[in-house]
């Protein structure tokens, strides 16, 4: 008997090939891969991390480190799977506006930075690489918040947290002087479109996230893969064939670039050598290749008081894919 499962992603090159069919299950497993937007369609439903850990909407899905991280502590029903198909270094989203005194991290401190929510993940890795990364405490900093919080958590004593007007822009309000700085992955439109003129906190943006890079040895990722844990329990086999099925993705979308004519980017090519040569294959999934990626997300949600215990990462993944 063959058992469905549903796994909702977003469409990014790497899955791509999840939505053509191109990936092969294993014996005794279909898929169905559904395209769900991560957080930020609250109203239409696309709501893919919310719906995962409050209606168990799925049995796979692409979910939120920070939040991950929270959910496991408080028991909810989520088992990870070592597959990390969201990364971002925090250098690249952080924003202040053009014609801003701010020059260093070190000048955030005082200042409003607006955030999309305290716990989403490049919110968290941002807090901690200011403090771990450039000696300046997030504490130090008023965060102004446009969205509710998945997992419910009490700030630390002393922390400011303020909620921006409903249905503020964020690039609105720093245009206006009313915040200082951004840091979100996805920048409002005001911002995107150049309707707010804004730059990079770190003006050689690049340059920073290969010192980075080449300081810790990864690239900091955002999301894993979360299974239901009561399919989990049921389907023994079905973790670590999940890994198995992300390294077919990885595999068949890698050879995309193969096309110089692939994406309409013109330089695409010359950006996939570039990078290889930079960073190699930053995308390597499984347990003991990210145990150190793991243990600093660790290490910042407990100091950002989001996890009350500093846990060892074990606790955070189907016990067959520990050896991965």
């Amino acid at each position: 008997m063959t058992r469905s499962i549903t796994i909702a992603l977003d469409r990014y090159d790497r899955h791509f090939p999840f939505f053509d069919g191109t990936v092969k299950a294993p014996p005794g497993f279909a898929y169905h891969a559904l395209q769900v937007g991560q957080s930020d369609h609250l109203r239409d439903g696309t709501d893919r991390h919310g719906r995962m850990i409050h209606e168990r909407a799925y049995d796979v899905a692409e979910f939120s480190m920070s939040t991950f991280l929270m959910a496991v502590e408080r028991g909810a029903p989520l088992v990870g799977v070592p597959v990390f198909p969201r990364r971002l270094f925090s250098a690249s989203c952080m924003f202040v506006r053009a014609d801003s005194d701010i020059e260093t991290p070190a000048d955030l401190r005082g200042r409003k930075v607006g955030l999309s929510s305290f716990q989403t993940t490049l919110s968290l890795l941002a807090k901690g690489d200011l403090k771990f990364e450039y000696g300046v405490a997030w504490e130090d900093i008023r965060w102004v918040l446009t969205k509710p919080e998945k997992v419910r958590f009490d700030p630390k004593p002393g922390v400011v947290i303020e909620q921006a007007p409903k249905d503020a822009d964020l690039g609105l309000m720093l245009e206006a002087g009313e915040i200082d700085a951004i840091f979100m992955p996805h920048p409002p439109h005001s911002v995107m479109k150049g309707r707010v003129k804004t730059r990079r906190l770190f003006r050689d943006t690049q340059a920073e996230e290969r010192r980075y890079f080449q300081k810790v040895g990864y690239w900091p990722f955002m999301h894993v893969l979360a299974i239901d844990a009561d399919l989990a329990r049921a389907e023994p086999d079905l973790p670590h064939a999940l890994i198995d099925m992300f390294a077919q993705a990885h595999h068949i979308s890698d050879d995309y670039y193969a096309d110089p004519n692939w994406s309409r980017l013109p330089a695409i090519r010359h950006l996939y050598e570039e990078s290889l040569r930079t960073f190699g294959d930053p995308w390597v999934n499984g347990f003991k290749a990210n145990r150190g990626n793991l243990e600093r997300f660790i290490q910042y949600s407990h100091d950002q008081g989001l996890i009350g215990e500093r846990y060892a990462p074990e606790r955070l993944f189907a016990a067959s894919t520990l050896e991965t």
